[in-house]
């Protein structure tokens, strides 16, 4: 049961730190109405929920800054949202550490699809990213405008990460109620749909929902380790283990230091880690990994 600690990490949500750290606030404006969010009080969308949330800064060498941080804690592949031209730099010279993820406007109709295609073929990102309630407007996770991304996801052999439950910056959370998954999974049954950010409070909900539908996955990404919903180590310890994905939540909200200090108290079975910590995320990311 003791988190092993000669395997090498795939997380599937670390980032490099920001140049622009306060950016969300302009990103998000028309969807905030209180105060301390409309004027970016918190360092991060959702800082409030987190007691003592990581600060990390951009030095001259964010590159090998973050290299040196994922290999003290034995983090071998990083999956990172492209949002810059350094992250462009870091996936495309550092292929065997990092792979690209491309946040999608839904409400972009075909520029979306032809950016993703776009993202994909320069940069040769891993995987697509979409945050219902973040979208201006909001799209929820089956809403018709998100399908033309869905089916090139497809074509493309990519997963897609989509964020589920209630979101942590101050916006509505009915776009991302998990019930609506269950439609796009019966839609699209060759679709790699991974969630991200939690679920709750529908976790019991999305347990049966991963039951269900095979192309469905979960990460456990924005979520301290002793936080993991029980109903989802309880999942993977039984029917579970080939469907949940270790996720961190650095630099945004979690410092490594936490969440590996943390880890090896979940209580996980023997035969879950590995695949939790790794295999899980090499077959549905593809990577060219033993």
């Amino acid at each position: 049961m003791p988190m092993p600690k000669n395997i090498g990490v795939i997380d599937t949500m670390l980032d490099l730190p920001s140049p622009k750290q306060k950016g969300w606030v302009n990103q998000f404006a028309s969807l905030f109405h209180d105060k301390e969010s409309k004027e970016g009080a918190f360092h991060h969308p959702a800082g409030f929920l987190f007691k003592d949330p990581v600060k990390a800064e951009r030095g001259s060498d964010p590159i090998g800054d973050t290299l040196r941080e994922m290999d003290k804690h034995n983090i071998e592949y990083a999956l990172c949202h492209v949002n810059d031209e350094v992250t462009v730099e870091a996936i495309t010279k550092h292929k065997d550490r990092f792979g690209g993820s491309v946040y999608l406007d839904m409400n972009g109709g075909m520029d979306t699809v032809r950016n993703l295609v776009r993202a994909y073929e320069q940069w040769g990102v891993k995987a697509a990213t979409f945050f219902p309630s973040g979208q201006t407007p909001p799209v929820p996770i089956n809403d018709k405008r998100a399908y033309p991304v869905y089916a090139k996801c497809i074509e493309l052999d990519i997963p897609i990460f989509v964020n589920g439950g209630v979101p942590g910056p101050r916006m509505p959370m009915d776009a991302q109620y998990v019930g609506y998954v269950d439609e796009v999974c019966w839609f699209f049954p060759e679709l790699k749909f991974v969630f991200r950010h939690g679920c709750e409070p529908w976790t019991e909900l999305a347990v049966k929902m991963l039951l269900k539908w095979p192309n469905l996955y979960y990460s456990t990404s924005a979520f301290a380790p002793k936080h993991f919903p029980k109903d989802i180590i309880n999942y993977a310890n039984t029917r579970g283990a080939d469907k949940i994905i270790y996720a961190g939540y650095y630099p945004s909200g979690l410092s490594l230091d936490r969440s590996f200090s943390e880890l090896p108290d979940v209580p996980f079975r023997d035969h879950v880690w590995p695949k939790f910590l790794r295999e899980n995320a090499i077959k549905v990311l593809k990577l060219d990994k033993k």
